[in-house]
Order: structure tokens, then C-alpha cells, then sequence
């Protein structure tokens, strides 16, 4: 131990300067990612149900994106003013609420006639959801093991012990990070300090209390608990088919009354007269953009049917597969051009077919878990 402890005694002073990634940053990014899209969804129902109202007084008018900018401001100095993990997930909250009041006027912002309703906004809005939907993905997934990892999340949590709110599992997970530094024995500090902290909690374990789950905590634990006792694998199997079937008629929905359109003339003028009025079609590559969606949009509707029929008929895993793919190029390449030419009235639908998604990964961990058993 000692030979081992003297080798791995010198280290880089520039090295341990490398970031170290927050242990509960999922966390963060998922209260922001929640506050974002209800702050987004709530603004775009709250002035279409109120008729778009405007505070103004005579060359004054105060937009949501100065609400919004207010709101990010508090939510980054929060972070550099409290110590409380409290005051990291509040700083979540109200980052998510800025960015969505903030981001919801970009049509302002890229258009020179301040065009609040401009065609591109919505993409824009939910490219920007779902970069940070991705970036979530990628934090949760992420997180590296190490000793000085370890020593930056004990001292994280370590706040739990000044606050008197150490629960009996962040107690034991204190303990069991504390005893990895300890067995790992990277550097002589590391290991003394991790011993003294280790030593403070053995002797002090009067401090823990009851564990008291936070909100999010509990939508977390409530859904684990509805998962396992309502979603048996023969209901699971039949909910996983009956989303894909209902997202695949859907996408087929638009497809089918375009081309119902286009063989009566009449109709097909009418309609393509509506899209150059509402400026979502301005000359003929528009319109080929609008025909490319209807058409890519009839592909994915088709595809999530044939993986309903597969899942159905025993070829579960392919099916599975074949139905996250679906929903990956819909999320990523469809919906964009969706929301262009139908706007935020597409939301609930995106909505759905982000639990739609989680729900087959989550059949797959199934299906993966039962074929390991």
C-alpha cells in the first residue's frame, strides 16, 4: 500500500484542473429541460388563449424576452452566491423558465420586420429543446469514476450533513464513495481526508434522518412503482403496440389528405394559395420543402406500423429497434419541417412521441434483461 501510495504520490498540478462533472447534473439539466418546455408550451397557450395582450405605456412595451432575461439572470448568479444544492436545483428552474420566455420571441430577433410569427420560429425553438434534450442524454451518461471524481461528489453531498437533511441513502452512498477513495488509494491526501471524513460520519450517524424525496424525486420513484406494477410484460407489449400504431396513422394523416388534394385541381390551388398567404411557402423550393416533409412524414407513419406488426408477431427485438429509429428521424428530421409549416400546434404530438420513444427503450432494456436471465 505504502509503494503504491509513493508512485501515485506526484501528480500534474494542470491535470487536476481538468472539469470534474457535478454528481447529480442530470438532475439540473432535467428540472431545466421540464421548466423550459412548460415555459415555452404555457407562454404559446397563455397568449393565444388571452388574444396575444401587450404591457405597454405610450413607446414603452415590455416583452416576456425582458421577463425571460430577468429570470436567467437570478438563475445564474444563484449558483454564485449559495452553496445549497437547493440553490443549484432553483437555479435549474428558473434558467429553464428564462430560456423558454426568452427564446419564445426569436422570430423577432432573425427577422427584420420584428415578425413574432415567422414560419421559422418553431424550428428553431424546438431544435434548441432538443439539442438540450440530447445534451441530457449525454450528461446522464456520462460521468466518469475516479478518486478525485468521488472527493468532488462527497464534498457536494457533504452539504447534506451541514443542513441536518443526510438521508439514510445518501448516508450509505457517502460511505460507500468514501471507502472506494480509500481502496483506490490514488494519492496519500485523497486517502486521509476520505479517512477523517468516513471516521466524522461513523461517529456522528445520529445525524442522518428519514428520507424526505424531493418532488422530482417522487415523480421519479411513482413512475418506477407504476412501471412495475402496472406494466407487466403482456401490457407493456400491448402499450408499446398501440403507440406505434397511433403514431403511424397519425403520420400518415397529412400524407393521405395531400394526396386527396392534389387530384382535384381546384383544391390543390386553393390550398397551395393558403400556404403562400401564410408565408409558409414563398416560391417553388418552398413548396418542394413542403412536399418533401409530406412525403418523409408518410415514410416514418409507414415504418412505425410495420414495427407495431413486428413487436405483435414475436419479432419483438427488430421491432423494437426498428421502432426507436423511426422515432429518432421523426425527433430529429421530421419535426423540424413539421413545425415549420404547422407551427406550436404540433407540440402535444412531439410530446407524445418523446414518451413513446422512452417507453420502447425501456421495453428494450426489458426484452435485453430477460434474454440475459
Amino acid at each position: 500500500m505504502r509503494r503504491r501510495l509513493k508512485k501515485l504520490e506526484r501528480y500534474n498540478p494542470f491535470k487536476d484542473r481538468t472539469p470534474v462533472q457535478r454528481w447529480n447534473a442530470a438532475q439540473y439539466l432535467m428540472i431545466t429541460l421540464l421548466s423550459f418546455a412548460a415555459s415555452i408550451s404555457g407562454t404559446r397557450l397563455f397568449l393565444e388563449v388571452t388574444g396575444f395582450p401587450r404591457l405597454e405605456s405610450g413607446e414603452i412595451h415590455i416583452a416576456h424576452v425582458l421577463w425571460g432575461g430577468l429570470l436567467l439572470f437570478i438563475g445564474a448568479l444563484l449558483p454564485l452566491i449559495l452553496a445549497n444544492e437547493w440553490g443549484l436545483r432553483l437555479s435549474a428552474l428558473l434558467t429553464g423558465l428564462g430560456i423558454g420566455l426568452f427564446i419564445d420571441e426569436v422570430g423577432k430577433f432573425i427577422t427584420q420586420t420584428n415578425d413574432y410569427f415567422h414560419p421559422v420560429a418553431a424550428p428553431i425553438v424546438y431544435v434548441f429543446f432538443l439539442l438540450t434534450v440530447l445534451l441530457f442524454a449525454f450528461i446522464r451518461n456520462r460521468r466518469k469514476s475516479s478518486s478525485r471524481a468521488d472527493m468532488y461528489e462527497i464534498l457536494e453531498r457533504f452539504n447534506e450533513v451541514l443542513d441536518h437533511d443526510l438521508s439514510t441513502e445518501e448516508y450509505r452512498g457517502l460511505l460507500q464513495r468514501l471507502d472506494n477513495v480509500i481502496a483506490a488509494a490514488e494519492l496519500r491526501s485523497l486517502v486521509e481526508l476520505a479517512e477523517s471524513m468516513r471516521d466524522y460520519l461513523k461517529t456522528n450517524r445520529s445525524r442522518v434522518v428519514p428520507d424526505d424525496p424531493i418532488f422530482i424525486e417522487r415523480i421519479r420513484a411513482a413512475l418506477q412503482r407504476f412501471e412495475k406494477n402496472w406494466l407487466v410484460p403482456k401490457r407493456f407489449k400491448k402499450v408499446v403496440v398501440l403507440g406505434l400504431l397511433i403514431w403511424g396513422v397519425w403520420a400518415l394523416v397529412s400524407p393521405i389528405g395531400y394526396l386527396l388534394i392534389t387530384r382535384d385541381a381546384a383544391q390543390l390551388s386553393a390550398f397551395v394559395d393558403q400556404l403562400i398567404s401564410n408565408r409558409l411557402v414563398r416560391n417553388a423550393s418552398g413548396l418542394n420543402w413542403f412536399e418533401a416533409r409530406v412525403l418523409i412524414e408518410g415514410g416514418v407513419g409507414v415504418l412505425a406500423i410495420l414495427s407495431a406488426i413486428m413487436v405483435l408477431f414475436k419479432f419483438e427485438k427488430r421491432g423494437v429497434m426498428l421502432g426507436i429509429v423511426d422515432l429518432l428521424v421523426t425527433l430529429t428530421i421530421v419535426n423540424p419541417l413539421v413545425f415549420y409549416f404547422e407551427q406550436f400546434s404540433t407540440l402535444i404530438v412531439a410530446a407524445f412521441q418523446f414518451i413513446l420513444l422512452i417507453l420502447l427503450i425501456r421495453y428494450r432494456k426489458r426484452l435485453q434483461r430477460m434474454e440475459n436471465e
